[in-house]
């Protein structure tokens, strides 16, 4: 069901709900600052998850495959979204990235089927290889001026993109 972090904890360590497949919500204090690698990985009917403005990191894999997440808010305070943070949330219908995150990191949103928006802040500099492959029902894509470099297969098989804009700084 139901999981309220206590105020006490100020850092959620790797795998710390990793495969808790009753866990529906979680509500994170404000004292919380790094979400661990994995940490609410595998929590397939999570449907709700507050992330407070006192977190800076969101770890590798940290909600990999929590399939039931259909929106999430990144607060500003976070600068550093781990690889495969938010793959296979098929759930998701769109995602905001945070203005404090300079770099969009390997196969953050791989596989997010149910996708359409994607917006990427004038902050980033660089997305990962796989960023935001197979997000198979996105149909447009604006890259900023920001960016200077996109990994490979980024936007691999986004079958439904109708216009991207690549800037000249890429």
């Amino acid at each position: 069901g139901d999981f309220v972090i206590p105020n006490s904890v100020i850092s959620i360590d790797r795998y710390s709900f990793c495969h808790c497949s009753k866990l529906t919500s979680i509500v994170i204090p404000n004292s919380v600052t790094d979400i661990g690698d994995y940490a609410f990985a595998d929590c397939s009917k999570v449907t709700s998850i507050v992330i407070p403005d006192s977190v800076t990191s969101i770890g590798e894999g940290a909600f990999v495959n929590c399939e039931g997440l259909t929106s999430i808010d990144i607060p500003n305070s976070v600068t550093d979204i781990g690889a495969y943070a938010f793959s296979y949330c098929t759930g998701l219908t769109s995602i905001a990235i945070p203005n404090s995150v300079t770099d969009i990191e390997d196969s953050v949103f791989e596989g997010c089927e149910g996708l359409t928006s994607i917006v990427i802040p004038n902050s980033v500099t660089s997305i990962g290889d796989g960023a935001f492959a197979y997000c198979s029902k996105v149909t447009s894509i604006v890259i900023p001026d920001s960016v200077t470099n996109i990994g490979d297969g980024a936007f691999a098989d986004c079958s439904k993109v109708t216009s991207i804009d690549i800037p000249n700084s890429v």
